[in-house]
């Protein structure tokens, strides 16, 4: 029997992870630069639920369980399962959304958590799963307006066994994992044009980071998704990322998520983990 929830990093092995399918999924509030390339030719349905499908299919191979919450009209960003919720160490949060198009997506995560008897927390300030990255003992916290000082402080006191690190970056890049990721203890993507010149650094002090360039981070570069044994999912369309990843010794498993990065996220995104074993 699987733990209730448990994650400790990005990368050990992902035994359990929450999707939603991108049944309704459209360009509706422009919230950030790659919907605004977009919102004119705006989401095929059709092609974007078939690249979501494949996604699934490949994480069964790879023995990941997926549980799929329930699709909503209401909701045409709800494939970004990431945002709504957060496992750190053996606690889950609920998430706090900062924009109107997406309040409410919270509510099938919770009603999954409820049936399932998984015990959860939910978030007392504004906070999103995208802007939280965790690393055995370190946490790093995107601070923008999706996710508010408040509620890093409210991660410091439930989690006193952890650093809680800020990380301010331009938020025109909507969330922290469209410009940082950890893919192992010592290796991270990132994109320096999106930090100050200090961050950047500590950034670099921490991990040997691999650089993303300007046209890979429109396309989602550092938003990969780690399975564990460095196996990590990544788009074809990102060679750069995927050339440097593999040099590192990493296997990327290259699924085509083009469809749905439109709207400005790719497989972490649209996944959240909530049981991973080290």
């Amino acid at each position: 029997m699987m733990p209730a929830a448990k994650c400790v990093t990005e990368y050990d092995t992902l035994r359990q992870v929450v999707l939603c399918e991108p049944k309704y999924m459209a360009i509706k509030d422009i919230i950030n630069d790659v919907q605004k390339k977009y919102k004119d030719e705006n989401i095929d349905r059709a092609k974007a639920m078939k690249q979501h499908e494949e996604f699934e299919t490949k994480l069964k191979e790879h023995n990941v369980e997926v549980i799929k919450l329930p699709s909503s009209e209401q909701y045409p960003e709800q494939v970004f399962t990431r945002d709504i919720g957060f496992t750190l160490g053996d606690r889950l949060f609920l998430a706090d959304m900062a924009s109107d198009i997406r309040k409410g997506e919270e509510a099938a995560l919770q009603n999954w958590l409820l049936q399932e008897n998984i015990p959860f927390r939910v978030s007392e300030s504004r906070v999103e799963g995208g802007d939280v990255i965790v690393d055995r003992n370190r946490v790093f916290v995107g601070i923008s307006s999706r996710t508010s000082e408040e509620s890093v402080q409210h991660l410091e006191q439930s989690l006193p066994d952890h650093e809680v690190i800020r990380v301010p970056f331009n938020e025109k890049y909507l969330h922290l994992d469209c410009v940082f990721n950890v893919i192992s203890p010592e290796v991270g993507l990132y994109f320096p044009e999106a930090f100050d010149e200090e961050t950047r650094k500590y950034l670099e002090s921490l991990y040997n980071l691999i650089e993303v360039n300007k046209d890979e981070q429109f396309s989602m570069g550092t938003n990969v998704l780690s399975i564990g044994s460095g196996q990590l999912f990544s788009l074809p369309q990102n060679p750069h990322v995927n050339a440097a990843m593999r040099s590192k010794g990493f296997e990327v498993i290259e699924v085509d998520f083009s469809e749905i990065i439109k709207s400005g996220g790719s497989f972490r995104c649209c996944s959240m983990p909530v049981v991973r074993n080290d």
